[in-house]
């Protein structure tokens, strides 16, 4: 006869002894399938009873006597508290280690880095990939007007109002859960910013769209500040702010060739053919850019270009702006 069964019958027989009933219960709960056994995958669906829980289990090959386990629950008192979810387990877990974690709902979490710079469909889809939401409700939702009403959005979508950061989630979530995680999140680093914002005599909007210009723009923290101020001054000379990521932005289907048909082809991104800041953020803004926007540098630059090894030169002048451009480029294509 099989060693579970034997159990089985011990701890009916002792059941009907006070004295060894303690003992078999004990025995039950700690009884494992096996001793030595890697951690396996195992999703437990809505609405499914005890017996669906534990021929689940079995199935994964984490417990090796579905009706040994059934009385385990019943004899720990969660047989009504097992909770839907995906979990890490292992056979070598007890029955009451495995009944413990599904009745805390120890579901497993998924990782999930989610860049500075990514955009919303960049954003979405790293979500997707990992299983965490379906790619195009999370799109639908992310532009429903209702629901970046509810946000206090006023803008198209949740372009840059959602907060890059290292997240982990359980699956099944949703996108509405998932979305509203990384939008609170954004609104944790926003909101100790929203006073200097309003000393600049810029609204939210407009203060996240320039971050997300600027995270675009260059990569070092110590250029961010420089970068805010280029544009700041930009902008109260009336100048267009001539941003090439804005540009690439509005570029249906961009293969990565910046052209100067691009430069020409008016969209309400471009910002080399229209005045002012874009119509929203172009990007998600990290924290270094969200305080770049609200605290630019005390400098009266109003260009910059790249030198090629990551950072920038920055001019006052317009002549020494094209000599910079000259030599960068020079030494660019060398």
């Amino acid at each position: 006869m099989k060693a579970g069964r034997w159990l089985l019958l011990a701890v009916m027989a002792l059941a009907l002894a006070m004295p060894g009933w303690l003992a078999a219960k004990q025995a039950l709960l700690h009884h494992r399938a096996r001793h030595d056994a890697e951690p396996v995958m195992v999703e437990i669906p809505q609405g499914l009873g005890l017996a669906g829980v534990a021929q689940t289990l079995h199935q994964a090959g984490l417990v090796d006597h579905p009706r040994l386990f059934m009385l385990a629950a019943r004899l720990s008192g969660r047989d009504h508290s097992l909770k839907a979810g995906e979990y890490r387990l292992s056979a070598a877990h007890s029955y009451d280690a495995i009944l413990e974690a599904l009745h805390r709902g120890r579901v497993f979490l998924h990782e999930v880095t989610l860049p500075e710079g990514f955009t919303l469909e960049q954003m979405v889809e790293r979500l997707a990939q990992a299983g965490l939401l379906n790619r195009s409700e999370a799109l639908e939702l992310a532009s429903d007007r209702q629901y970046l009403a509810s946000l206090g959005i006023k803008a198209a979508s949740l372009e840059g109002y959602l907060f890059p950061d290292t997240y982990r989630f359980a699956k099944g979530l949703g996108a509405r859960a998932v979305l509203g995680r990384l939008h609170r999140r954004f609104l944790r680093a926003w909101e100790p910013l929203a006073p200097e914002a309003e000393k600049l005599g810029m609204n939210r909007l407009q203060a996240v769209t320039l971050a997300s210009i600027i995270e675009r723009e260059s990569s070092l923290d110590a250029e961010r500040p420089l970068v805010s101020a280029v544009y700041h001054n930009r902008l109260k000379k009336n100048m267009p702010l001539q941003a090439d990521p804005t540009v690439i932005y509005g570029v249906e289907d961009f293969d990565g060739n910046l052209t100067r048909g691009h430069l020409r082809q008016d969209t309400p991104y471009n910002t080399y053919t229209r005045p002012g800041l874009p119509p929203g953020p172009i990007c998600s803004p990290g924290l270094a850019s969200l305080r770049a926007a609200v605290r630019p540098a005390q400098a009266d630059y109003l260009y910059f270009v790249a030198k090629g090894d990551g950072s920038h030169q920055f001019s006052k002048a317009y002549r020494s702006h094209v000599n910079a451009v000259n030599r960068f480029q020079k030494n660019h294509r060398k």
